[in-house]
């Protein structure tokens, strides 16, 4: 068996699979889609070692299905891919929403649309991460910045998949997916597992969810419970509903359980925002350019401060409101044409000029590229 507990040198993606294993994750179903195949290459070589399971299914379409299918059966699961591969999954992924069906999806990000640039960095799939799927729900979204986050993430991603019962998406890129850093690789403790019925099968309901967590206790197949599982509006039994009232209660529990926790969801970094008269708002790899620069104005007088949302999904938002002064001036630079620059709008409320800095030709934003707009105070 591979050792858990070390320090390793290693890719994002890599992290990003062994931090699956490490939570517990014993499936993985998908196909291989550049820059995330690292990712499946891993998982295919290390979950044999602790008794797991890897199959490469013919599409991305048929990987979704086999991870929620594999989930169904009591396994924690994984799949990985990017932008079109993702956009291929959103049918199965909504599926999974209103199934209430735990599984993990990591799109390691880079440039499009269509298959755009399969080997460049962008992050484009920032919108389609909440909305890409038709209806609502609610969405849990992470960005790692960090190899070290890459692993820590892929852990956080299956303890809210398990506790909240639903899909839980690592939003990563290109750069991220494929540099290389120390990273501690670690036993993780108090994993979360999905809550197990608690009564014997004649009275299980299988969507009769619990009045605090608002999230039902979920049989796997094979256990001796009967539960029906379609992608249709259902009832507390699973079967398909007209009602009214019902439907209104499956669809508020689906945004309910997620918002009314997003306080213990959400997670960010900040730095010297205290008395920041600019504060830059960065994500992901660009985090780290937009980190430097701010460090670099810092050192020659400038009262510049940074905040990295790690949840993009749920947005930071009166996190970020609180740390925001009456006119002060906040520089989002998006490896994009401009999509968490309009979360950071409605969440400042008018209190702050937002700018957007954007890059859409395939690179990285230099620190040097984000500390000139920060000299011209943005």
């Amino acid at each position: 068996m591979a050792e858990i507990n070390r320090v390793a040198f290693m890719q994002g993606n890599e992290a990003l699979a062994h931090g699956a294993i490490a939570a517990g994750c014993r499936f993985y179903g998908g196909y291989p889609i550049t820059p995330s195949t690292e990712v499946a290459e891993i998982m295919a070589y290390e979950l044999p070692k602790f008794g797991g399971k890897f199959i490469q299914m013919e599409d991305e379409i048929a990987g979704m299905a086999a991870v929620i299918g594999a989930s169904i059966a009591g396994a924690k699961t994984i799949t990985a891919t990017s932008g079109p591969g993702f956009s291929l999954k959103q049918e199965n992924l909504g599926l999974a929403y209103e199934a209430e069906i735990p599984v993990v999806v990591v799109d390691v990000m880079r440039g499009g649309p269509s298959t755009g640039l399969p080997t460049k960095v962008a992050q484009q799939d920032v919108m389609q991460a909440r909305w890409g799927s038709h209806g609502d729900h609610g969405t849990i979204a992470y960005v790692p910045s960090s190899v070290q986050e890459c692993y820590d993430l892929a852990i956080e991603a299956f303890n809210m998949s398990e506790k909240f019962r639903q899909p839980v998406l690592i939003m990563s890129d290109e750069v991220v997916g494929h540099m290389r850093e120390k990273v501690t690789l670690y036993k993780p403790e108090n994993l979360i597992e999905r809550a197990k019925p608690s009564v014997p099968p004649d009275k299980f309901v299988p969507y009769l969810a619990d009045t605090k967590t608002q999230v039902p206790e979920m049989a796997a197949f094979g256990d001796g419970y009967r539960w029906h599982v379609t992608g249709l509006t259902h009832n507390d039994w699973g079967f398909p509903t007209n009602n009214p009232k019902e439907i209104e209660k499956k669809m508020l529990r689906l945004m309910s359980k997620v918002n009314e926790c997003r306080d213990e969801i959400v997670k960010f970094e900040t730095f010297h925002m205290e008395d920041a008269e600019i504060v830059v708002v960065a994500y992901g790899s660009v985090g780290r350019s937009a980190l430097r620069a701010v460090r670099d104005a810092r050192k020659v007088g400038i009262k510049a401060g940074f905040f990295r949302p790690i949840t993009i999904w749920p947005f930071p938002d009166k996190e970020l409101e609180s740390m925001i002064k009456q006119g002060v001036s906040i520089l989002v630079p998006e490896v994009n044409c401009g999509q968490m620059v309009n979360e950071v709008e409605r969440a400042v409320h008018g209190k702050a000029k937002v700018t957007l800095q954007s890059l859409v030709n395939g690179e990285l934003f230099k620190p040097s590229e984000i500390f000139a707009r920060i000299k011209e105070g943005c």
